[in-house]
């Protein structure tokens, strides 16, 4: 067993501005769904992500899933989602009652490849929802084009990739509405919680009407649908708002973090995260693609090596949605020939490093000593 203390993958970044904030929301009495700092962090995240509209929700997957619902797509619909990506981008598909059509994705940003995205579309296609995997954004332009005409929602999932920019434009603002998470271990953090962006006033009214039980706007407790409660907190936008005040420098250190990797890495047949052209990534975690064979019993054994000889808490890439029970029958839409698809292989040869923005040099050299030793 090592002696030294493990080092995490991630953590939140939470100072002095945050305990202020959250202490004001408490001392005020507004802890629930209502309060300023709900507001207030609306308003700032749409400034963030340069679009009209911010409405803050309980988590990322209610986003997903009351933006779906609110833009209609329910039964009998096809969503396009990719194949390598946290579940729950699937699962929310499910939960508005239509179908996932798992894609395969692009071997270098791990986001939906194009060409096979337009073999997946159907006359039953409504939505697809690219996603900006690990930072890294979807090329969002291409998936328009390719849907150019049709009554396609399209659903940005950007749990993971608050503040990246394509051409300029922030992630939050590069498709019809996006769906955020604000998980502890994300870049902005409300604890728990999500929200959906868009320019879409329409939608961005349905969503607010839903999240809240479907009350009447006109008549207290009079509920015309089946709605949610899919509420944000005001305590959790308290932190949000300090998140955001603080977001640029943390979003900043992120990148630094990455940068010292790369140099560390320098000389290796290590992958790290891509930066596709025009784009700006942002930095969740440390994504880092191992070269040689792999299969699934090598990457849990080296994960293991890692944590108990070395004390570095590195992650395998998410377990591609078609393997897991509830998703194995969808159509899944892939390139014949390889043995393995693209998801396939980068979850098997894929392992997240330690990304906290509290990380030092030292332990930079630690976990990159550890990755090089155990290989």
């Amino acid at each position: 067993m090592t002696a030294f203390p493990v080092i995490p993958v991630a953590e939140p970044d939470l100072g002095p501005l945050e305990e202020q904030y959250v202490l004001e929301a408490m001392r005020s009495g507004w802890v629930s769904s209502i309060g300023a700092f709900i507001d207030r962090f609306e308003k700032q995240f749409a400034e963030l992500c340069g679009v009209k509209h911010c409405v803050a929700l309980s988590n990322g997957t209610v986003a997903l899933h009351v933006a779906l619902l609110a833009r209609g797509v329910g039964p009998g619909d096809e969503v396009i989602v990719p194949d390598l990506t946290f579940v729950a981008t699937a699962a929310a598909v499910f939960h508005a009652g239509a179908t996932p059509v798992l894609v395969d994705v692009d071997p270098k940003t791990f986001a939906l490849d194009v060409e096979l995205t337009k073999q997946a579309l159907t006359d039953k296609t409504r939505a697809i929802i690219p996603v900006h995997l690990y930072g890294v954004p979807a090329p969002m332009t291409a998936l328009r084009d390719a849907v150019a005409g049709r009554d396609i929602f399209i659903l940005e999932d950007a749990a993971e990739a608050h503040g990246a920019r394509v051409d300029g434009k922030r992630a939050g603002g590069l498709g019809d509405a996006a769906a955020f998470s604000f998980y502890g271990n994300k870049l902005l953090t409300t604890g728990e919680g999500g929200c959906i962006t868009t320019d879409d006033a329409a939608l961005a009214k349905r969503i607010r009407f839903l999240k809240d039980h479907a009350m009447s706007p006109e008549r207290r407790y009079f509920h015309p649908e089946v709605g949610f409660n899919y509420r944000m907190t005001n305590l959790q936008a308290a932190l949000g708002c300090a998140q955001i005040e603080r977001f640029e420098g943390m979003f900043a250190r992120k990148l630094a973090i990455l940068a010292e990797y790369r140099d560390a890495f320098r000389g290796t047949d290590i992958e790290l995260n891509a930066t596709p052209p025009g784009s700006e990534p942002a930095c969740w975690l440390v994504t880092a693609l191992l070269p040689g064979e792999w299969t699934r019993e090598r990457q849990t054994a080296m994960v293991s090596t890692l944590r108990r000889d070395h004390g570095v808490d590195v992650r395998p890439f998410f377990v591609p949605v078609h393997e897991m029970p509830p998703y194995a029958q969808l159509r899944f839409v892939k390139n014949e020939g390889p043995a393995r698809s693209v998801s396939e292989e980068a979850a098997v040869r894929g392992i997240c490093l330690p990304s906290s923005n509290k990380l030092t040099s030292a332990e930079i050299s630690r976990v990159v000593h550890a990755v090089k030793s155990a290989l």
